[in-house]
Formats: C-alpha cells, sequence, structure tokens
C-alpha cells in the first residue's frame, strides 16, 4: 500500500460538483492499494498516519502527531499512485490491486482510524474526483507498507 499525505489547513473532495468529504487542519492521504496488500499493510499505514510527528510545536519543529494537534483526515482514493513509468509515455497500472481488493483494503484503513479515534472524510471509491486542499508548509510525505 502506498500513501501521498500532505499536510493541510483545510481540504475537501467532491464528485460531480457535490462535495462528499472535508476536513479543517489535519492530512490528505491518497491511497493506492497493490496487489497483495493486506491487513498489514493497512495497519503499517494507519499507524503511520496517525502517530507521524508532522505538526509543528510552539517552537516551529514538527513534533507533534495528528492526535496532539485534534487533527482530521481526509482519505482518497488514488491508484494512480501504482504507476509504473519505466517505459514507454503509458503508465502500467499493473501492479494495482483488482477493484474489490483495493476497496476493501481501502475501507479497512478508514475503519483502522476511525476506530482509532480519528475524525476521517472520505473520497467516493472509484469515482472522479476533484480534490482541494491548502497544503501547510508545504509537508508531503511518502509511505510505502512495503518499504517501513
Amino acid at each position: 500500500m502506498k500513501a501521498v499525505l500532505q499536510r493541510v489547513t483545510s481540504a475537501c473532495v467532491a464528485v460531480d460538483s457535490r462535495e462528499v468529504g472535508a476536513i479543517g487542519r489535519g492530512i490528505v492521504a491518497l491511497v493506492g492499494v497493490e496487489q497483495g496488500d493486506g491487513p498489514t499493510d493497512v495497519e503499517h499505514i494507519a499507524r503511520k498516519i496517525r502517530e507521524l510527528r508532522i505538526f509543528e510545536d510552539a517552537d516551529g519543529r514538527m513534533n507533534l502527531s495528528l492526535g496532539d494537534v485534534a487533527g482530521a483526515v481526509l482519505v482518497v482514493s488514488q491508484f494512480t499512485l501504482l504507476a509504473d513509468c519505466r517505459k514507454g509515455r503509458r503508465p502500467s497500472f499493473l501492479a494495482a490491486a483488482a477493484p474489490a481488493e483495493a476497496k476493501a483494503s481501502y475501507e479497512a484503513l478508514v475503519e483502522q482510524l476511525g476506530r482509532a479515534g480519528v475524525v476521517v472524510a472520505t473520497g467516493e471509491f472509484q469515482a472522479i474526483m476533484q480534490v482541494s486542499l491548502v497544503n501547510d508548509g508545504p509537508v508531503t510525505i511518502l509511505l510505502d507498507s512495503r518499504r517501513p
């Protein structure tokens, strides 16, 4: 499982001009599920989202986690994170999990975050979405559950 985390002051996602999810301060997590990802991958990404210290403390140092700042997460599925661009000009998405498998892992991630007390908003799985965000910093972190 791969994720791109962006620290934000606000973010929202829309489908067909209809807002389906929004947060204030927190993290936008763009998530791609790879073939073979399972519960361990979901747990790893969920823990990193919750525990990474990417928010500034009173001294301006990235020393606080999502929970420390009472932040929220906007989780958006994005299979294009699994693009292989090494050959030619058209990306290959062969590494991406099949839709049913990907949806199950995506939903498990959202559920785990919610059970841990994180306020979670989501996009709409397999929809064409418009994501708007105000990146704070900017801070952007790449996660890969297979490269802990």
